[in-house]
């Protein structure tokens, strides 16, 4: 039997975003052994990132939309590092605050910025390289 690994999580309020990141990663992400988590509300993100954690689950990346209704994914990306300082964080945004992804990249808590819309090219060649680093 397989066994879950590592993981992948995904946040953006929009549904749609999330269905459409779910279709491209399940190109690229090995599911027999990665799962891949959705959440439209970041505080639920957050709690299964602890989950995930505890349980012994890799985390190979976190996707973050950069405006959202509660939080916003700099807010969140500091939350996160603040407890998991070694995951790996993307933001895919079409309405970032640029002051906030410079400050990100500077505090190195940001892998890579792609702006929406995206192409699964953009986004493949954005996490293969992540990717690389996790086999069985």
């Amino acid at each position: 039997m397989d066994e879950i690994k590592y993981a992948v999580v995904c946040v953006d309020d929009d549904a749609f975003i999330l269905q459409m990141l779910g279709f491209q990663l399940s190109k690229i992400v090995d599911q027999k052994y990665t799962l891949l988590e959705y959440f439209t509300d970041p505080s639920e993100a957050l709690i299964n990132i602890d989950q995930l954690v505890a349980e012994k689950i890799d985390i190979i990346f976190i996707i973050v939309d950069y405006l959202m209704p509660k939080m916003t994914g700099a807010e969140l990306i500091r939350e996160i590092k603040t407890k998991h300082p070694n995951l790996k964080c993307v933001m895919l945004s079409g309405h970032a605050n640029p002051i906030s992804i410079e400050a990100l990249n500077k505090e190195n808590m940001l892998e890579s910025f792609i702006s929406k819309p995206w192409n699964e090219e953009e986004l493949f060649d954005t996490i293969r390289p992540i990717l690389e680093g996790y086999t069985r």
